[in-house]
């Protein structure tokens, strides 16, 4: 074959090559965008994702099966259409029973729900969003498989609050007393059992699992637990010792033991960017602020008469606060520590939930055996429902836009909120 030597020829020849070969590079890298080949790239934006929002990787619901189906719902009243919390209208649409007594319960963002049986039941039963039970957990441990020394076989938990970690897997769940070779006799909520009062502890249950993957130490008569929106931290209110228990959420260990000041700290609040979180002394009727960082500690609202349970607003601009002996929920400014609202609720309110926008509260009336429900904007009472006895937790489970409330007496009531009056 003849080869063609002429210059021009030559130089077209090598233009058009190198055209090629640029237009193959360009739609490998595109190709590597579009279908992540660019490992590099595919991470950062993953990590950025990730420490912009870590609530919003949810863990996948419990892979085991239901241990009972859930109940018939109750025929609801005629509804309307679709609506925002502040506009839809609570209606009873189930009543479960069965191996209850429910001292807390809460609901994660990807619908399932936990209740926290009263201490002497020494279960977790947890459901789905649907009311089927998936498991009733043991809280029964051998703490020597968790690395614990000085309590040889089996010791028995009391739980009291759960707290969801920022990603939905993993619950943290408080145990008010440990029973068990080793441990001294309850202190009860005076603080005084004779001998002393053990430290008690908090486990970890794997939201998949449901089995208990590990146990920290915390203080006396642990209560609250709050998990800080970057996932980083465990937050735990001990009523008899009267501190706060900080706790690193990766390695499980107390990193921090913040005393508070004040008598008998229950409810706790986290800012949206986890440096500071409120704390509700529910036995000399303050609140205080926390520098998670330097462990400072502030007084900061005093709201009424047993101030109990904190939620904060989605925004961090405001906290509410359930007085039980005032029967009143407080709105104060997270900046000055003001009042700015107040609603006057049922007798001896204890738990609060929150919509997911932030513009309903749902706050459970102990001695009224009623829920409020109230408008966050102007601290209205948009509606009053009679329930249970003894109304003790409360949540607000997202997928369904149902309020479950739990009840000392054996019983989840469960309302369904997404739509109008008819």
């Amino acid at each position: 074959m003849k080869i063609n030597n002429d210059p021009v020829y030559v130089r077209r020849r090598l233009v058009a090559l190198a055209v090629a070969v640029i237009v193959l590079v360009l739609l490998i890298w595109l190709v590597s965008r579009l279908f992540g080949g660019d490992d590099s790239a595919s991470a950062a934006t993953e990590e950025a994702s990730t420490q912009e929002s870590p609530s919003a990787a949810v863990a996948a619901t419990p892979t085991v099966e239901p241990e009972e189906p859930a109940p018939s719902e109750s025929p609801a009243a005629e509804r309307g259409e679709q609506a925002p919390p502040v506009e839809s209208t609570m209606v009873q649409v189930q009543r479960i029973t069965g191996g209850l007594t429910p001292k807390s319960v809460v609901a994660s963002s990807a619908g399932v729900v936990f209740a926290q049986n009263m201490m002497y039941s020494h279960t977790v039963t947890v459901y789905d969003a649907d009311g089927a039970r998936l498991k009733t957990i043991d809280d029964a441990v051998d703490l020597a498989d968790f690395g614990v020394e000085g309590h040889p076989g089996e010791s028995k938990g009391a739980p009291v609050e759960m707290a969801f970690s920022p990603d939905g897997s993993t619950a943290w769940v408080s145990n008010y007393a440990m029973y068990g070779e080793g441990f001294l006799p309850e202190g009860k909520d005076a603080c005084t059992s004779g001998e002393g009062i053990s430290p008690s502890y908090v486990y970890e249950i794997d939201t998949a699992s449901l089995e208990i993957e590990r146990v920290v130490e915390v203080g006396a008569v642990p209560k609250y637990v709050a998990a800080t929106p970057d996932g980083k931290h465990v937050l735990v209110s001990n009523w008899c010792s009267m501190d706060l228990s900080v706790i690193d959420a990766k390695t499980a260990k107390v990193v921090k033991t913040i005393p508070l000041g004040g008598e008998n700290p229950r409810g706790i609040a986290v800012s949206p960017d986890s440096s500071t979180a409120y704390v509700a002394n529910m036995g000399n009727d303050e609140t205080v602020k926390v520098d998670l960082g330097s462990g400072e500690v502030t007084p900061f609202a005093s709201t009424g008469v047993n101030p109990r349970h904190l939620l904060m607003s989605p925004k961090g601009d405001r906290l509410y606060i359930t007085n039980a002996g005032s029967g009143t929920v407080s709105k104060v400014d997270t900046g000055n520590g003001e009042v700015v609202g107040e609603a006057t609720v049922g007798a001896d309110p204890r738990s609060m939930a929150m919509s997911p926008d932030g513009a309903a509260l749902y706050v459970a009336n102990y001695d009224s055996a009623t829920v409020s429900k109230v408008r966050a904007e102007d601290m209205s009472v948009l509606q009053t429902v009679e329930t249970d006895d003894v109304p003790i937790g409360i949540t607000y489970e997202p997928t369904k836009k149902r309020v479950w409330v739990a009840s000392y007496n054996g019983s989840l009531v469960v309302y369904d909120d997404s739509r109008r009056a008819a």
